[in-house]
């Protein structure tokens, strides 16, 4: 299977890096601190891999608009103060680094901004991995298709040849929508039954899984 893609596009949030709960905690203390609505675990886990505005307004559906920007203050307080102890996940490191010297091309499409992305490939070291990146503030979040066909693009990759490895559905659609095949990995944000439904090739528990279904191991 690796050689058949040459172009594996991850997402970030619950994908490489295991900050599920931190974003969902994160949502939900930000509501607290402004007395809104505070949404469930499921309901703040959904979101996740969205853009920031636009995920918070669907957790916090009945927060008036005029609430959206202060929520998203407290968002950004709350989790800058545990972003840099954020982990990647256990054999994500050693599988991305297989991939690059196996000679595949590798991207990230992730919700995060731009400055949330450069600060969490600086801090784990992965940036050189990654040869193409977008985030939710430079074009269409997710699951308009748009991350992948500008880092196809930009990557010269056609959709046939291209894969996206995900944890939530909103990455599986993205995928479906730009013609993509697409794996998921159930560690992350979304119950497997909802991964299921999208359809993906393979539905991994772990690093271990999708370095083994690529062959690498």
């Amino acid at each position: 299977m690796a050689t058949r893609y040459d172009l594996i596009v991850f997402d970030c949030d619950g994908t490489v890096m295991d900050s599920t709960a931190v974003i969902a905690g994160s949502i939900q203390a930000a509501c607290r601190d402004l007395g809104l609505p505070v949404p469930s675990d499921e309901a703040a886990n959904h979101v996740i891999g969205m853009g920031l505005a636009g995920a918070l307004r669907h957790a916090v559906p009945d927060a008036p608009e005029e609430m959206v920007e202060p929520l998203v203050e407290r968002y950004r307080h709350h989790f800058l103060a545990r972003d840099n102890a954020i982990p990647l996940f256990a054999g994500a490191r050693e599988a991305i680094a297989d991939l690059h010297y196996a000679g595949r091309q590798l991207a990230v499409a992730t919700g995060k901004s731009r400055n949330g992305l450069n600060r969490a490939l600086q801090a784990t070291g992965m940036r050189p991995y990654f040869q193409a990146t977008r985030t939710a503030d430079e074009t269409f979040s997710k699951p308009h298709p748009a991350m992948l066909l500008e880092i196809m693009d930009e990557l010269g990759v056609v959709p046939e040849r291209a894969l996206m490895v995900g944890d939530t559905t909103h990455d599986l659609q993205m995928a479906r929508n730009a013609g993509v095949d697409a794996v998921g990995m159930t560690h992350g944000a979304h119950p497997k039954d909802q991964l299921r439904a999208l359809e993906p090739l393979a539905l991994l528990d772990d690093f271990a899984g999708l370095r083994e279904w690529f062959r690498l191991t």
